[in-house]
């Protein structure tokens, strides 16, 4: 079945911004009394912004904010970590425009709030190339649940199995399996990574189009 629909993922795939998760928790937690630790933050890397502020908040409970403003607080660090630190995957611009040139149908999927959807596509200049930008904050379960994907080929109008995905994580790659999508796995040049379940492995965006997307 011909691909007509490319789906991104976003933190580590558009920008480089998986680190600003990490700051900005840190930062923000720490200064309600949470005790974090590497272990601890394990296990929270692939959940949504509600769930990690949950989480901790379960571990350590604090007093007078509640959890939705607690969160509103770390996701409004990361959009300023994201205005202002240089995060732009290298090539990623190019790469999106010669999608659209070649009449793909382009999406967005990512389990961060829209609103920082909206910070990265505004500071990439790229918001017009994509036909729908959806947030698994809208949906019961984020990755690895697929729903996040399957709503994003919906708004597009597209088949599941006629879009692939471009992820970095286990966790997206296997929503997107779960959504019936073809997978790419986006290394950024990292030698060390090998995702066996992706069907197609892109390191550098620079490299153009990836020639299974080119009929």
């Amino acid at each position: 079945m011909a691909l007509k629909a490319v789906i991104f993922d976003m933190d580590g795939v558009l920008v480089d911004s998986e680190g600003f998760w990490a700051k900005a928790e840190l930062e923000v937690f720490s200064s309600y009394g949470v005790q974090i630790t590497d272990e601890l933050a394990a296990q929270t890397k692939y959940m949504t912004t509600k769930e990690v502020t949950e989480f901790w908040y379960g571990k350590f409970p604090w007093e007078n904010l509640d959890v939705p403003s607690v969160e509103h607080e770390v996701v409004s660090k990361v959009i300023e970590l994201i205005q202002t630190e240089n995060c732009t995957m290298s090539g990623i611009q190019e790469f999106v425009k010669d999608l659209k040139n070649k009449e793909y149908k382009i999406g967005l999927a990512t389990n961060a709030p829209l609103r920082v959807a909206d910070a990265v596509l505004e500071k990439l200049q790229i918001r017009d190339y994509f036909d729908t930008v959806h947030s698994s904050e809208f949906e019961e379960q984020g990755k690895p649940h697929p729903a996040v994907y399957l709503t994003a080929a919906q708004k597009l109008e597209i088949l599941p199995e006629q879009c692939i995905a471009i992820e970095d994580s286990h966790s997206g790659l296997k929503a997107a399996k779960a959504a019936g999508m073809k997978t790419i796995v986006f290394t950024n040049n990292d030698q060390s990574i090998d995702f066996e379940q992706a069907d197609f492995k892109i390191k550098d965006f620079k490299e153009g189009l990836l020639p299974v997307l080119i009929h």
